[in-house]
Protein backbone atom coordinates (compact mmCIF):
# COMPACT_ATOMS: atom_id res chain seq x y z
CA UNK A 1 0.00 0.00 0.00
CA UNK A 2 1.32 3.39 -0.95
CA UNK A 3 -1.69 6.00 -1.06
CA UNK A 4 -0.32 9.77 -0.45
CA UNK A 5 0.26 11.28 2.56
CA UNK A 6 0.91 14.62 3.63
CA UNK A 7 3.89 15.41 5.92
CA UNK A 8 3.87 17.89 8.89
CA UNK A 9 6.60 19.30 10.73
CA UNK A 10 7.37 21.33 13.75
CA UNK A 11 10.18 23.57 14.58
CA UNK A 12 10.39 25.82 17.48
CA UNK A 13 12.06 29.59 17.41
CA UNK A 14 16.14 28.68 16.09
CA UNK A 15 16.97 30.64 19.62
CA UNK A 16 15.12 27.79 21.55
CA UNK A 17 16.22 24.87 19.67
CA UNK A 18 18.95 22.22 20.09
CA UNK A 19 20.01 23.11 23.68
CA UNK A 20 21.48 19.81 24.38
CA UNK A 21 24.10 19.87 21.90
CA UNK A 22 25.92 22.52 24.24
CA UNK A 23 28.38 21.03 25.19
CA UNK A 24 29.47 20.02 21.36
CA UNK A 25 28.61 22.33 19.45
CA UNK A 26 29.09 26.56 19.81
CA UNK A 27 25.49 28.30 20.83
CA UNK A 28 25.90 30.74 17.55
CA UNK A 29 25.82 27.49 15.01
CA UNK A 30 22.90 25.74 16.86
CA UNK A 31 20.85 27.58 14.67
CA UNK A 32 22.65 26.92 12.00
CA UNK A 33 22.42 22.97 12.07
CA UNK A 34 18.54 22.70 12.85
CA UNK A 35 18.00 25.08 9.50
CA UNK A 36 20.75 22.82 7.88
CA UNK A 37 19.01 19.58 9.08
CA UNK A 38 15.67 20.75 8.47
CA UNK A 39 16.82 21.25 4.57
CA UNK A 40 17.73 18.02 4.66
CA UNK A 41 14.51 16.36 5.85
CA UNK A 42 12.56 18.66 4.15
CA UNK A 43 14.31 17.80 1.16
CA UNK A 44 13.98 13.85 1.72
CA UNK A 45 10.11 14.03 2.53
CA UNK A 46 9.58 16.32 -0.67
CA UNK A 47 11.35 13.72 -3.08
CA UNK A 48 10.11 10.66 -1.75
CA UNK A 49 7.18 8.66 -4.57
CA UNK A 50 4.22 8.87 -1.67
CA UNK A 51 4.14 12.16 0.02
CA UNK A 52 1.90 14.58 -1.41
CA UNK A 53 2.92 17.50 0.25
CA UNK A 54 5.11 19.28 3.38
CA UNK A 55 3.69 21.31 5.56
CA UNK A 56 5.97 23.13 8.00
CA UNK A 57 4.60 25.07 11.71
CA UNK A 58 6.67 27.53 13.01
CA UNK A 59 7.06 31.12 14.73
CA UNK A 60 10.69 31.36 13.32
CA UNK A 61 10.97 33.71 9.79
CA UNK A 62 14.16 32.33 8.82
CA UNK A 63 12.32 28.78 9.18
CA UNK A 64 9.54 30.26 6.85
CA UNK A 65 11.89 31.37 4.93
CA UNK A 66 13.51 28.11 4.18
CA UNK A 67 10.55 26.23 4.03
CA UNK A 68 9.25 27.96 1.56
CA UNK A 69 12.60 28.26 -0.78
CA UNK A 70 12.25 24.12 -0.39
CA UNK A 71 8.61 24.31 -2.15
CA UNK A 72 6.89 23.00 1.25
CA UNK A 73 3.94 25.41 3.11
CA UNK A 74 4.45 27.10 6.40
CA UNK A 75 1.65 27.59 8.90
CA UNK A 76 2.05 29.82 11.65
CA UNK A 77 2.47 27.96 15.41
CA UNK A 78 -0.74 28.39 17.43
CA UNK A 79 -0.89 31.88 19.47
CA UNK A 80 -2.34 29.53 22.51
CA UNK A 81 -1.11 26.18 23.56
CA UNK A 82 -3.96 24.16 25.34
CA UNK A 83 -3.04 22.65 28.53
CA UNK A 84 -1.31 19.65 29.05
CA UNK A 85 0.00 19.47 25.62
CA UNK A 86 3.02 19.86 24.74
CA UNK A 87 4.07 22.93 22.21
CA UNK A 88 5.24 20.43 19.38
CA UNK A 89 2.11 18.38 20.04
CA UNK A 90 -0.04 21.18 19.72
CA UNK A 91 1.78 22.66 16.73
CA UNK A 92 1.26 19.27 14.79
CA UNK A 93 -2.45 19.44 15.82
CA UNK A 94 -2.30 22.44 14.25
CA UNK A 95 -0.42 21.77 11.20
CA UNK A 96 -2.37 18.74 10.34
CA UNK A 97 -5.99 20.31 10.84
CA UNK A 98 -4.87 23.21 8.45
CA UNK A 99 -3.69 20.27 5.43
CA UNK A 100 -6.98 18.63 6.04
CA UNK A 101 -8.97 22.24 5.82
CA UNK A 102 -6.76 22.64 2.67
CA UNK A 103 -6.72 19.10 1.08
CA UNK A 104 -9.24 17.64 2.74
CA UNK A 105 -9.88 13.92 4.60
CA UNK A 106 -6.15 12.63 3.78
CA UNK A 107 -3.58 10.79 5.31
CA UNK A 108 -1.53 12.36 7.66
CA UNK A 109 2.58 11.99 8.52
CA UNK A 110 4.14 13.99 11.53
CA UNK A 111 7.93 13.81 11.12
CA UNK A 112 10.79 15.23 13.66
CA UNK A 113 12.52 18.31 11.71
CA UNK A 114 16.08 16.63 13.19
CA UNK A 115 16.73 13.78 10.20
CA UNK A 116 19.79 14.87 8.21
CA UNK A 117 20.07 11.43 7.26
CA UNK A 118 16.90 10.62 5.99
CA UNK A 119 16.79 9.17 2.43
CA UNK A 120 13.27 9.04 0.36
CA UNK A 121 13.84 5.48 -0.28
CA UNK A 122 13.64 4.83 3.42
CA UNK A 123 10.95 7.01 3.60
CA UNK A 124 8.94 5.65 0.24
CA UNK A 125 9.32 1.96 2.33
CA UNK A 126 7.76 3.04 5.45
CA UNK A 127 4.89 4.35 3.26
CA UNK A 128 4.37 1.14 1.75
CA UNK A 129 5.36 -0.99 4.33
CA UNK A 130 1.81 -0.25 6.47
CA UNK A 131 -1.36 -0.52 5.84
CA UNK A 132 -2.55 -0.32 9.42
CA UNK A 133 -4.81 2.74 10.74
CA UNK A 134 -2.18 4.44 12.93
CA UNK A 135 1.74 3.26 12.79
CA UNK A 136 5.00 4.81 14.78
CA UNK A 137 8.92 4.53 14.01
CA UNK A 138 10.63 4.86 16.88
CA UNK A 139 13.80 6.64 16.86
CA UNK A 140 17.33 4.69 16.92
CA UNK A 141 17.16 4.50 20.87
CA UNK A 142 14.02 3.05 20.83
CA UNK A 143 12.18 5.00 22.82
CA UNK A 144 11.21 8.12 20.84
CA UNK A 145 8.83 8.96 17.78
CA UNK A 146 10.95 9.94 14.64
CA UNK A 147 7.37 9.26 12.75
CA UNK A 148 3.65 9.05 13.02
CA UNK A 149 1.50 7.60 10.39
CA UNK A 150 -2.07 7.86 10.52
CA UNK A 151 -4.00 6.89 7.34
CA UNK A 152 -7.78 7.37 6.89
CA UNK A 153 -9.18 10.73 6.70
CA UNK A 154 -11.37 10.93 9.72
CA UNK A 155 -8.81 9.86 12.31
CA UNK A 156 -7.45 12.83 14.35
CA UNK A 157 -3.51 12.37 14.37
CA UNK A 158 -3.24 12.80 18.35
CA UNK A 159 0.76 13.05 18.20
CA UNK A 160 1.59 12.31 21.53
CA UNK A 161 6.06 13.66 21.03
CA UNK A 162 8.36 13.78 23.94
CA UNK A 163 10.01 11.37 26.53
CA UNK A 164 8.81 7.89 26.29
CA UNK A 165 6.75 8.25 22.95
CA UNK A 166 7.48 5.34 20.93
CA UNK A 167 5.26 3.61 23.95
CA UNK A 168 2.82 6.21 24.49
CA UNK A 169 2.11 5.85 20.75
CA UNK A 170 1.90 2.33 20.87
CA UNK A 171 -0.68 2.27 23.86
CA UNK A 172 -2.66 4.71 22.04
CA UNK A 173 -3.53 2.42 19.18
CA UNK A 174 0.18 2.48 16.68
CA UNK A 175 1.31 -0.30 15.40
CA UNK A 176 5.20 -0.33 15.74
CA UNK A 177 6.67 -0.44 12.22
CA UNK A 178 10.28 -2.35 12.51
CA UNK A 179 11.86 -1.89 9.25
CA UNK A 180 15.65 -1.24 8.70
CA UNK A 181 15.46 2.72 8.09
CA UNK A 182 18.90 4.05 9.66
CA UNK A 183 18.17 7.00 8.38
CA UNK A 184 14.74 7.94 9.59
CA UNK A 185 15.43 6.62 13.07
CA UNK A 186 18.49 8.87 13.30
CA UNK A 187 16.94 11.93 14.78
CA UNK A 188 19.71 14.23 16.63
CA UNK A 189 19.45 15.71 19.70
CA UNK A 190 23.31 15.37 20.96
CA UNK A 191 26.87 15.54 19.51
CA UNK A 192 26.48 11.65 20.03
CA UNK A 193 23.97 11.32 17.78
CA UNK A 194 25.49 14.31 15.27
CA UNK A 195 28.20 12.24 14.80
CA UNK A 196 26.00 9.06 13.98
CA UNK A 197 24.02 10.75 11.68
CA UNK A 198 27.35 12.14 10.33
CA UNK A 199 28.34 8.43 9.99
CA UNK A 200 25.34 7.04 8.63
CA UNK A 201 25.72 10.29 5.70
CA UNK A 202 23.83 13.34 6.25
CA UNK A 203 22.04 15.57 3.14
CA UNK A 204 23.80 18.40 1.23
CA UNK A 205 22.85 21.32 3.85
CA UNK A 206 24.13 19.21 6.83
CA UNK A 207 27.13 17.66 5.12
CA UNK A 208 28.04 21.31 4.07
CA UNK A 209 27.55 23.06 7.38
CA UNK A 210 29.91 19.96 9.44
CA UNK A 211 32.85 20.53 6.90
CA UNK A 212 32.59 23.73 7.43
CA UNK A 213 32.96 23.23 10.73
CA UNK A 214 35.76 21.26 10.24
CA UNK A 215 33.32 17.33 10.90
CA UNK A 216 34.89 15.73 7.65
CA UNK A 217 33.20 12.23 9.05
CA UNK A 218 29.58 13.75 7.54
CA UNK A 219 30.60 12.92 4.24
CA UNK A 220 31.32 9.47 3.66
CA UNK A 221 28.58 9.02 1.77
CA UNK A 222 28.82 10.72 -1.90
CA UNK A 223 25.87 12.29 -3.23
CA UNK A 224 25.67 10.06 -6.02
CA UNK A 225 24.96 7.31 -3.35
CA UNK A 226 21.80 9.38 -2.15
CA UNK A 227 20.74 10.44 -5.32
CA UNK A 228 20.71 6.61 -6.14
CA UNK A 229 19.08 5.44 -2.90
CA UNK A 230 16.28 8.52 -3.45
CA UNK A 231 15.28 6.03 -7.00
CA UNK A 232 15.14 2.75 -5.49
CA UNK A 233 11.32 2.88 -4.33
Amino acid sequence: MNTAVHAVIAVKSLGLAKSRLSEGLPAHRRPHLVLAMLSDTVTAATATRGVASVTVVTPDPQVSALVRELGATVHPEPAAIPPHTSGLNAALAAGAAAVRQAHGPVDLLALQADLPALRPAELCDMLASTGHRRSVVADHEGSGTVALLVRGGSAALNPLFGPDSARRHIAGGAVELLGDWPGLRQDVDTAADLERAAALGVGQATGALLREIGVSRACRVTEDLRRAGSSLC
